[in-house]
């Protein structure tokens, strides 16, 4: 009897949300690093790194590298004397990664709602969280904002609201490395700043992070911080608590390789964004993130609304990653707000219900700056079949 003839249907590549992509001169720092034998954490291409990040942000900054954003928002925290029993305001609509350092130093984070222009923090209710927290006593101790998805948040007032109640301002410009406010990058504004280089990032050194700040006083401590605290002496001598929070040589290497392209990949990903605008920006009920004058995003990812009571078809956002994914495409939902995270539920919140909404209907479109045009029309194409 005749076997049966099954036809082997061949899947097509993934797409990924946000992949790493090189820019070819990695392994020369990578190379050097080997060959001199530093091979162990710090070393030339730390410095080297901390310089070439310094020397872009520009506004007299000065940088830490560290092993992770998390660990530099944990260390700025602690250059702030944030501890036990104090607050933080935080922005709700955010990565875990901006809240849970708070915690570590047993703080309480404050969480706050988003405004609809940029999906950041909301100055209205950033105002009112403080006043109330005041009134109880409770001043908070910082501000974390965070530019999301690269967009850059309401700047101007939120620094002015902060500095009439003098709370020090962090700024998690964990995904917005290459964004820049009236021309002013990101990362420069507040008192401390941080950055990260996860894989998924514009950049990346693997892992690894950075804390900025003007205050030079602030980085040397930092560095102290993230090598275990060690004091100067011929023995091991330990006067503060420390952390094993600093970045290898290695991982610095790839990140000086990487900062060779980083213009590159900020424009590279802004065609990407126009080119996914260009496609739906007509399509009732799709919306975008939004520049306000004097901001420039480095859309690290293309984020989009959908209004399923206006959407053709009443297509929603979870039905648009599924039919993505059954494609091999991958996206992903909006962060889903740490006020309504477990962990976080007995948080205080200040707002309504605009982050929850942007939760609710948003996705996160394949965005990598080393997605070719085929990978980007074949999300393009899937996208259309569901709203024609």
């Amino acid at each position: 009897m005749a076997q049966p003839v099954f036809e082997k249907i061949k899947q097509e590549s993934k797409i990924w949300l946000s992949s790493p992509h090189m820019s070819g001169r990695e392994m020369d720092f990578v190379k050097e690093a080997f060959d001199t034998n530093w091979i162990a954490p710090l070393g030339p291409n730390v410095d080297g790194f901390e310089d070439d990040l310094a020397n872009y942000l520009k506004e007299d900054v000065h940088v830490g590298a560290t092993n992770s954003g998390t660990a530099a928002l944990h260390l700025a925290l602690i250059l702030l004397n944030v501890g036990t029993g104090d607050e933080v305001i935080c922005q709700s609509l955010t990565f875990s990664a901006s809240a849970n350092p708070i915690v570590y130093q047993g703080a309480t984070p404050i969480f706050v709602d988003s405004e609809p222009d940029t999906w950041n923090i909301s100055p209205e209710y950033l105002e009112k969280a403080i006043k109330e927290r005041i009134a109880k006593g409770k001043k908070p101790k910082a501000i974390i904002l965070v530019h999301l998805y690269g967009m850059p948040c309401k700047i101007e007032e939120i620094l002015r609201i902060a500095a009439t109640f003098e709370i020090p301002v962090i700024e998690d410009a964990a995904e917005a490395l290459g964004s820049a406010y009236f021309d002013r990058k990101l990362g420069t504004f507040g008192e401390l700043a941080i950055l990260s280089f996860n894989g998924n990032k514009i950049i990346t050194t693997s892992g690894g992070g950075a804390v900025v700040s003007k205050n030079s006083n602030y980085i040397e401590k930092a560095r102290f911080l993230a090598t275990q605290a060690r004091d100067a002496a011929p023995h091991y001598e330990h006067s503060h608590i420390g952390y094993n929070y600093r970045l290898s040589n290695v991982c610095a290497g790839i990140g000086r390789g990487q900062m060779l392209a980083l213009d590159e990949r900020v424009k590279r990903r802004r065609q990407i964004h126009f080119n996914y605008r260009s496609l739906l920006d007509t399509i009732p009920g799709i919306s975008f993130q939004d520049e306000l004058k004097g901001m420039f995003s480095n859309r690290w990812l293309t984020v989009i609304q959908l209004d399923s009571n206006a959407t053709p078809n009443h297509l929603t956002s979870e039905q648009l990653r599924l039919s993505l994914e059954s494609e091999n495409i991958e996206s992903r939902p909006v962060w889903k707000p740490m006020h309504l995270q477990p962990v976080f539920r007995d948080a205080p919140y200040f707002g309504e219900d605009i982050c929850e909404d942007l939760f609710r209907n948003g996705l996160c479109l394949p965005s990598g700056s080393n997605m070719i045009k085929d990978n980007l029309d074949r999300v393009n194409r899937n996208i259309l079949s569901l709203v024609s």
